[in-house]
């Protein structure tokens, strides 16, 4: 189903005030590493990766 002009728009509005990205650049190896352990563990690589920062940001807390 594509986006109508309007659910465009009512996205983009929540990205923008949500939504801040994190650029990220890793070598080719290690994408393919963190990529292969979040798929052994049923998980994206987004979220392997936030539920990571989050469980270090925890045990220093």
């Amino acid at each position: 189903m594509a986006y109508s002009e309007s659910g465009y728009k009512a996205s983009k509005k929540y990205k923008d005030s949500k939504i801040k990205r994190i650029p990220l650049d890793v070598q080719m190896s290690q994408y393919e590493a963190i990529k292969k352990y979040a798929d052994e563990h049923g998980k994206s690589v987004n979220g392997f990766i936030k539920e990571t920062i989050f469980a270090k940001i925890k045990e220093n807390a």
